[in-house]
This record gives C-alpha cells, structure tokens and sequence, in this order.
C-alpha cells in the first residue's frame, strides 16, 4: 500500500510528522536518532520540570495584564492564556535544545534522506564531522532566530492592538517556526540558503503549516514531546524528498 500523502494536498502536514515516527524505528537510522533524543531529553526534560511552577504565576500576569473590560472573558482567556504560556515555554526550550543538537539533526535529516532516496548526501557523513560542522550549525540558527525575531515583535504589537487573539497569534508563529525549523535540515545539507528554504517552505504554505502546528502542540504534551525533535526532523525530511524539493521558489502557494 502506497503511503506517500497526495501532491496534491494542502494538509497533509499532519501525515508527515506521524510518519516521521515511523522512521525513526528504522534499524540504520536509531543509531543517528540517540544523539538529538538525548540533548533534547536533557534540555526539554529539565527545564519543563524546573518551568512548571512558573506556569501559574505566569498565566496569572496575563490575566491581569489584560484591559478590566475584558474580566468576564476570564472563563475564556484562562484556557488561551494557557496555550499562549505553553507554546512560548516550548518553542524558547525547542530552540534551546535545536541549537545544540542542529550538528546531530543535520546528520539524521541526511541519513533518513539517503535511505529514502537511495543517493548519497554529502554533507556531515559522519558524527565526528557533524561535531565539526558545529559552528557553521550555530549560524544557520542564529538566522532563523533573527527571522523569528522579526516575526515576534509584529505579534507583540499585534497583542497589545486585540488582546484576546494573543494567544491564537503566538500559536500561529511558533508553529509555523517549527515547519521552517525542521523543513530546514535537508536543505541545509544540500547548501540551499536560508533565503531559498524559506521560499520554498512558503511555497507549500498550508502543508508546512499544519505540519509545524502538530509539531508544536506535540512539544506541549509531557513525554512525548521528548520524542518530538528527531520525529519532526524525519517528517521535514519526508517532506523535502516528497514536496520541497520539487517546490519552485518562485511560485507561492498551498
């Protein structure tokens, strides 16, 4: 039975991030799957911990920092406020741990792609030289975290213009920074510019969307979110082989 999401649909995100799962249980690539699951076992693991009582206090400064009129909403801006804090919470930890564990998330976007494709990737090859590759690592990061920047200071302003839809907004980017996050990976072995993964990230705007939007509310859920980072690393994979990189930058759509 063929599995491969139709071409044609715009939200087959969703089908990409479970089947990322499924690759991950492939017997020649766990070996390059137990690096990132470690760094983000460390990271994502401790500081969800330490984060939990800074939740309540958080989610309470919200609620107060929100117009008076708007205190009969309170019954509804609670369950927001709470996707608004858990989504910032994961998305600062997700970069945190991606920072670290980019080298090793390149390296499995590479492997999964030659297993897929059955053509060789030349880029870290192996985990001495992924180590090595560390610096140029760092910054394809710190680019997306300049682009995210942008992006987070409209939303900011935006959140103080129509208070109530903060939290959906803050959802919307984040989630769209985890497609461009783990869409990136493959694209960044085969030395397309961030400026071009960006294009053709965009160029399959739905499908990357709700691709990133499972991924996100996946870091939200405890253990499994664990799990998240090299899953999402094989499904921006599957997507690269599959759709991305037959995408023309030039054209934008769904």
């Amino acid at each position: 039975m063929n599995h491969t999401p139709n071409p044609s649909a715009p939200l087959s995100g969703p089908q990409y991030f479970f089947r990322g799962f499924s690759l991950l249980k492939l017997p020649g690539i766990r070996l390059f799957v137990i690096l990132p699951l470690l760094v983000n076992t460390i990271i994502l693991g401790g500081l969800s911990y330490l984060s939990l009582s800074w939740i309540g206090s958080w989610i309470n400064k919200i609620i107060n920092w929100l117009p008076e009129w708007l205190g009969f909403l309170s019954w509804l801006l609670w369950p927001l406020a709470v996707i608004l804090v858990l989504a910032i919470i994961m998305y600062i930890f997700s970069s945190i741990a991606n920072l670290i564990a980019a080298p090793f998330n390149g390296l499995l976007a590479e492997k999964l792609e030659e297993h897929l494709t059955g053509k060789e990737v030349t880029a870290r090859e192996t985990i001495g030289q992924a180590i090595a590759s560390f610096p140029r690592s760092i910054g394809r990061e710190f680019s997306k975290l300049g682009y995210y920047l942008i992006f987070a200071l409209l939303t900011l302003i935006a959140s103080f213009i129509i208070s109530p839809a903060a939290p959906i907004l803050w959802f919307c980017l984040n989630a769209w920074m985890m497609a461009v996050e783990y869409c990136d990976y493959p694209m960044d072995n085969h030395k397309l510019s961030f400026k071009e993964a960006r294009s053709r990230i965009g160029g399959q705007r739905a499908t990357s969307f709700s691709f990133g939007a499972l991924v996100m509310l996946g870091t939200m859920v405890p253990i499994l979110n664990l799990f998240v980072m090299p899953a999402a690393v094989s499904g921006g994979t599957l997507m690269w082989v599959e759709r991305l990189k037959k995408t023309d930058p030039l054209k934008m759509g769904s």
